[in-house]
């Protein structure tokens, strides 16, 4: 209901094609008037362009598109030492991740470059710009209605493991307009979805900007406390400086054990992980410094009965300690709704034994502990942490009523920062809404737009279907 909302919404202000008619394919439904359908695979053919190492690293994203990897720092994804195998990929290729093709990674690239050889690329044939444009296509395919094709065509045993069939994604059909029509449509949305990104990376500047507030003010509360006019004395410890003079300063490994994982013959391989069972937590269920049953994977009772080291019980911390180092998160058996879990081979077990777990998350997320691991940590290709390394870590340790204190003024803190935090996201996931929407609409015919012209210097977004987008906190 409030997808036709939306597009009652968008017809009121651009107008339907004054006539539709049915598609030949079920799922396109009507179409307007004049509109063609023809297979993908007539417009492009797969090709695998090897050997071109000197070329610049592409990656597909669901959100960009196809986007030089050093333009993006998100990603962690490492390039294999050998590239002779990496595919090149020139501009007006239509580019795919077959293993996340489902989730909207596809598009068509304005750059050329080489990507991973388990990616798929298309090169288009002559016929392609006598009947489609390649900036229209690229806005065609990677709408939620193409999205959904790729779903229903892929396979695999787990939803991890998918691929598109190429088989299948070749046969399914491009709706396309005129040439004309194709290139208003293109120009429509570059024009609209360049306004709305730049309301959505204000919403992004400004979570950023929350996220560095919050962690400056724990930073200052777990080592400098609560009150300003404490008197303070050196540390001894360059990077943590002068503390409050009555706190003391100890080593992690004096207020809490370090357990790592069980790494015998019995520790769980690909064919242990099932869809229910115990957690088996890795570093992608740490969000923010919580953990989150998003993509939890699980083994059976009688493997984790098997297993020795790295069993969870509630208030252990789990930090990453291989590859993205150092993210913590609280094992809450009410929260996450499992009394037990398991750690990967990628984590640690921090168990306190004589401070408060949350106040060691919070010290996880201050400055002095990130400055102390960057220092710490070794590996060259892969940056890593050994419970040595974790036990050597210097605190900065209050009275116990004094950490009380300074406890309930972050958890306080922290629930007015997650409130804003949570604003402005929600704005920002509107005005997504809106865009990915707006597309639809566009490439589907819901709208037509062969009269539509830019207004000169507009940057109103207009908002006829309720989704206002969250200008006052931008």
């Amino acid at each position: 209901m409030a997808e036709e909302n939306k597009t009652a919404a968008m017809q009121a202000k651009y107008g339907p094609y004054p006539a539709y008619h049915p598609s030949n394919t079920e799922w396109l439904g009507d179409i307007p008037e004049g509109w063609l359908t023809i297979q993908i695979g007539r417009l492009f053919r797969r090709v695998k362009r090897t050997g071109f190492i000197d070329k610049e690293l592409l990656s597909v994203y669901r959100d960009y598109g196809v986007v030089p990897k050093s333009s993006r720092d998100d990603n962690n994804n490492k390039a294999s030492e050998d590239l002779s195998p990496y595919q090149l990929v020139k501009k007006n290729d239509l580019v795919l991740n077959k293993m996340k093709t489902w989730q909207g990674s596809i598009a068509v690239s304005n750059y050329e470059g080489i990507v991973s050889p388990a990616y798929f690329v298309y090169e288009p044939e002559e016929k392609l710009f006598e009947a489609a444009d390649p900036k229209y296509v690229h806005f065609l395919v990677r709408n939620p209605m193409y999205v959904a094709q790729y779903l229903r065509r892929s396979k695999g045993i787990r939803v991890s493991q998918w691929d598109l069939d190429p088989g299948e994604f070749q046969r399914i059909e491009l709706l396309l307009p005129s040439i004309p029509e194709q290139a208003k449509i293109a120009a429509f949305l570059d024009h609209e979805t360049a306004k709305i990104d730049a309301l959505i990376a204000k919403q992004q500047r400004l979570i950023a900007l929350l996220e560095e507030k919050r962690q400056a003010v724990i930073s200052h509360a777990v080592t400098k406390g609560l009150n300003p006019d404490a008197p303070l004395r050196p540390s001894g410890i360059d990077w943590l400086g002068e503390v409050p003079a009555h706190w003391e300063v100890k080593k992690l490994k004096h207020l809490a054990d370090f357990i790592d994982g069980d790494r015998s013959s019995a520790y769980p391989s690909d064919g242990d992980i099932l869809e229910h069972g115990v957690p088996f937590v890795s570093s992608k269920n740490i969000v923010n410094f919580r953990l989150t049953q998003k993509n939890l994977n699980f083994i059976s009772e009688s493997k984790f009965s098997s297993l020795g080291r790295g069993k969870l019980i509630d208030q252990d911390l789990v930090i990453t300690v291989r590859g993205t180092i150092g993210h913590v998160a609280k094992f809450d058996a009410d929260i996450i709704g499992f009394k037990t879990g398991f750690i990967n081979a990628q984590m640690t077990i921090i168990r306190p034994q004589f401070v408060p777990a949350d106040y060691l998350l919070f010290l996880s997320e201050s400055n002095i502990w990130k400055a102390q691991l960057d220092i710490a940590a070794y590996g060259s290709t892969v940056r890593q942490l050994s419970n040595p390394i974790l036990g050597n870590l210097d605190i900065a340790l209050p009275p116990d009523d004094e950490l009380n204190s300074i406890l309930e003024y972050l958890q306080a803190a922290e629930a007015k920062f997650d409130e804003l935090t949570s604003f402005a996201r929600t704005g920002s996931d509107l005005l997504k809404e809106r865009r990915t929407a707006l597309i639809s609409a566009a490439v589907t015919g819901k709208i037509d737009l062969r009269d539509w012209h830019p207004s000169e210097g507009s940057t109103e977004i207009s908002t006829e279907d309720g989704d206002q987008p969250n200008e006052a906190l931008a």
